[in-house]
């Protein structure tokens, strides 16, 4: 099988070259977006067939597919369709299909252009049909300059509203919609609280910018250790939350920057969570409570700290782990850090040990306070031995006058 795909802008005339123009006078069968085949209907051939590509793409690659091994299929893609686009979805699901590619500029191409922006050092984000991960993790980054392609759940103003939300505010907005068409094409520049209240016609892309802190360099800005007192709080109590230092060192002990997936369980106000989050913006994060009240705990402290895209499970985690979190292979861990167990600690560990990727590592910090009842770090050997865990040599620690901790860590 074989596809000539050709990639054309919003423009209701298109230019594209001989090579291109060819392939569609010889072509019997065509396919594209519904959009595409109204911008381009007049140059098909008569009697030609036209397969719209529409979701679920399972049931248009059957169709292809059922057109035999010999077929030849001119597709038409939006700017570049190697650029997030449908020449890389061919590549994945049919590998063994010959292709030929025509681009044109992509929608963020035109929008700098349009702009006189030099775009080298554009950090392209695409939310089209995709969560927000890359998103979060560019702004956490403080990226100077971030391309985003849009789709009708991710428009400039809930993308204006997350970076509001979480802090990020003094960034500033450039959208083009309908780039490439002379009649419908326009750019505006507005500020994040202009473009919350704006609508724009689809389909359109965005450009963020702002300007970077003097000598900082991507995540540079966020501080090395948030302070204590800079988080919301359960019921007021400074001892529900990991201190500062201690923190660190946690983060230090789950080796974060070499992971990819954290569980944080008995996340409490959250602080762990956040630092790593802040710290590592790579990480998917997953964090979990059985406290109630704490929910909104954590939630206003992502926003204080700017730390969107934590993943928040509340309940009893034996129990949410096996409903929500195992069924998703993309959020097994391969670092686990367990901040609260209510005496369940060898539960805790047999639960999380199916999933925790190999190499992975758990971390707990036992405190030795006289008036604790169970004994954590007798629970925490025993869950050890009895699960064929390794042990790391305990790290021993004491701040001021509180009680002594040990960070204790294992590995599959």
């Amino acid at each position: 099988m074989k596809f000539t795909v050709i990639g054309i802008t919003d423009s209701p005339k298109q230019f594209l070259p001989p090579e291109a123009m060819a392939a569609i006078g010889r072509g019997k069968i065509f396919s594209g977006g519904r959009r595409h085949h109204d911008l381009v209907s007049d140059m098909l051939p008569a009697g030609s067939r036209w397969i719209d590509i529409t979701v679920p793409l399972d049931r248009v690659f059957e169709q292809y597919r059922a057109l035999g091994s010999e077929a030849e299929i001119v597709v038409f893609a939006s700017g570049d369709p190697l650029f997030f686009g449908f020449a890389n979805t061919i590549r994945e699901r049919m590998p063994e299909a010959a292709m030929q590619v025509f681009p044109a500029f992509n929608s963020l191409q035109m929008l700098a252009h349009r702009l006189l922006m030099p775009y080298h050092d554009l950090r392209v984000v695409s939310l089209t049909g995709r969560p927000w991960p890359a998103f979060d993790r560019a702004l956490i980054e403080r990226t100077a300059k971030i391309g985003v392609l849009t789709d009708r759940e991710h428009t400039p103003a809930a993308i204006a509203r997350r970076m509001l939300d979480y802090g990020y505010a003094d960034y500033q907005m450039h959208v083009g919609e309908h780039l490439g068409n002379p009649d419908k094409e326009r750019i505006t520049t507005l500020t994040l609280d202009e473009a919350t209240n704006r609508d724009f016609a689809n389909p359109n892309c965005l450009i963020l910018t702002i300007e970077a802190p003097s000598g900082a360099v991507g995540g540079a800005s966020a501080p090395f250790g948030l302070p204590d007192n800079s988080f919301a709080l359960l019921d007021g109590r400074e001892r529900m939350i990991t201190k500062m230092p201690i923190r660190l060192l946690t983060l230090q002990a789950l080796d974060l920057a070499h992971r990819h997936v954290l569980w944080d369980i008995g996340f409490c106000t959250g602080s762990v969570s956040i630092e790593a989050r802040r710290l590592f913006p790579h990480l998917q994060i997953e964090s979990f409570e059985i406290r109630p009240e704490c929910e909104a705990i954590m939630r206003e402290n992502m926003r204080r700290h700017g730390a969107p895209g934590i993943g928040i499970h509340m309940g009893d985690f034996c129990s949410v782990c096996c409903d929500t979190i195992a069924t998703n292979t993309t959020a097994q861990p391969d670092a686990v850090f367990i901040g609260g167990h209510g005496g369940r600690l060898k539960d805790i560990m047999a639960t999380v040990l199916p999933h925790l990727r190999p190499g992975g590592v758990i971390v707990m910090n036992s405190v030795k306070a006289p008036r604790v009842t169970t004994d954590s770090r007798q629970l925490w050997d025993e869950a050890c031995r009895e699960l064929g865990l390794e042990q790391d040599k305990p790290m021993h620690i004491q701040l001021d006058d509180q009680h002594p901790i040990t960070i204790l860590k294992c590995r599959k």
